[in-house]
């Protein structure tokens, strides 16, 4: 199985989905001469001209506005935000457009669109630059959000968003682009909805998603060296949820942990640990613990960025809590 960069396995299912299917084409900023902000459309230009990867003015809410308008009468397009943070210009045309259509036209209208791109702190971009959007985007009804933490799900992930009769938020982080992992070659699809269990345990439950994942599984590696068996979910999709997944490894350890670098007020670790008591609280043996990142504005200054993410310390601490372990 070849190893591939995040970022390419990304351009590889662009690339697959557009040979498959000539409804299929990319718009955005930089997107073709340049090859993209962070390089994910390498080539692709060349290879399928300016009338399927199409550069952009600096106008998000124009370029998804004829992105949705396009996959109203058939096309599939993929529109990419330089940055996530960007796409608040474009909110009203994600939100009450791609988002209402197919319930406000009693399912006339379908929109196989794709919004993707980068987010998240990625060292020294400061406040404007570094939002982390989808706890919003997963409150809305009528959009599915993904968050691939791997370079084979960022394929498989992003091949099945783009098949998709409905709207995907895909949301990519910037510091998983160099990222490298084995990625399955061809036809290579990941369900979306479905979690996965990236490391079995019988101890404690560890639910986490995007770069995260790497943290939780360093903290999971040093839990073990300590006599404690974490179990750690990759959730991948965070809207729709798979509950199944998570529910079955909270019955299983009685305990659950839950990582993000989203902000801890309203984010996706708060929805998803009150769907867990709502279904399943008399089989837990202590509260959920969260960590997040810091409720503060993302600073500038690398040091104190980094002071502002989950981390392997902050993980262990809260299992130890759940486990009513000394540290």
């Amino acid at each position: 199985m070849p190893i591939l960069a995040y970022r390419d396995a990304l351009n590889q299912a662009m690339l697959e989905e557009m040979e498959r299917d000539d409804n299929v084409y990319l718009m955005g900023e930089e997107v073709a001469e340049y090859n993209g902000a962070y390089k994910v459309s390498q080539g692709l230009w060349e290879k399928f001209g300016s009338r399927r990867v199409i550069d952009t003015p600096i106008s998000e809410g124009g370029f998804s506005g004829i992105g949705i308008g396009s996959a109203m009468v058939g096309l599939r397009p993929i529109i990419e935000f330089m940055t996530f943070s960007f796409s608040l210009v474009a909110i009203d045309q994600i939100l009450n457009n791609a988002a209402n259509m197919r319930y406000m036209s009693g399912g006339q209208f379908s929109v196989p669109i794709v919004f993707r791109g980068s987010s998240g702190m990625a060292g020294c971009l400061a406040a404007t630059h570094s939002h982390r959007l989808e706890s919003i985007y997963a409150h809305f009804p009528g959009l599915t959000v993904v968050m691939p933490a791997t370079a084979a799900d960022a394929k498989g992930l992003l091949k099945s968003a783009i098949r998709s009769d409905d709207p995907v938020i895909f949301i990519e982080h910037e510091n998983l682009y160099g990222e490298k992992g084995e990625v399955p070659e061809g036809d290579h699809l990941t369900p979306i909805g479905k979690a996965n269990v990236v490391r079995a345990g019988s101890d404690v439950t560890m639910l986490t998603y995007s770069r995260s994942l790497i943290t939780t599984l360093a903290a999971a590696e040093q839990l073990a060296g300590e006599g404690v068996s974490a179990e750690v979910i990759d959730l991948r999709t965070l809207r729709p949820l798979d509950m199944d997944t998570i529910l079955a490894s909270v019955l299983k350890t009685h305990r659950c942990v839950i990582i993000e670098e989203n902000w801890p007020y309203c984010g996706i670790g708060a929805g998803v640990a009150d769907r867990i008591y709502q279904q399943v609280f008399d089989e837990l043996d202590a509260p959920i613990r969260r960590v997040t990142a810091k409720d503060a504005p993302i600073p500038y200054n690398r040091k104190l960025e980094a002071s502002m993410l989950p981390t392997v310390e902050r993980i262990v601490a809260k299992v130890n809590d759940v486990l009513y372990r000394k540290a």
